[in-house]
């Protein structure tokens, strides 16, 4: 006979944000507001245990770590999104965008970010 507690386990979705960003602050406090079945957790970019869970590369997007995979930029957004209360899970019409397009719109506004949103001297969440 099945678990009936088996059902409602969740494995836990990790992102990893910039800590000194306030545009991505700012979208984790977003995120944990909308997030109804509180499946995030969130480490900053800047914490020594980043480098434990990723250790190939330099992280210098948004990365999300769901069922051993990691996405990044507009991928790691949108699967974020529809995770998320309605009506945010229809921006998953987005995935029929090819993705060097919506990457491209990412890129554009990660490069402006701090630029655009400011920057924070600490990690208000680590």
């Amino acid at each position: 006979m099945l678990n009936t507690c088996y059902l409602y386990m969740r494995e836990p979705i990790l992102v990893i944000y910039d800590g000194h960003c306030k545009l991505c602050s700012c979208s984790v406090r977003w995120i944990t507001r909308n997030d109804v079945h509180k499946n995030f957790s969130f480490l900053a970019q800047q914490t020594d245990r980043v480098d434990s869970i990723v250790t190939d590369t330099p992280i210098e997007t948004v990365m999300l770590m769901l069922k051993g995979k990691r996405y990044e930029r507009s991928s790691a957004v949108l699967r974020i999104a529809v995770r998320l209360r309605f009506p945010w899970p229809l921006l998953g019409i987005f995935f029929l965008v090819p993705r060097f397009i919506r990457d491209s719109l990412y890129d554009l506004v990660a490069r402006n970010r701090k630029q655009w949103f400011g920057e924070r001297s600490n990690c208000h969440i680590q």
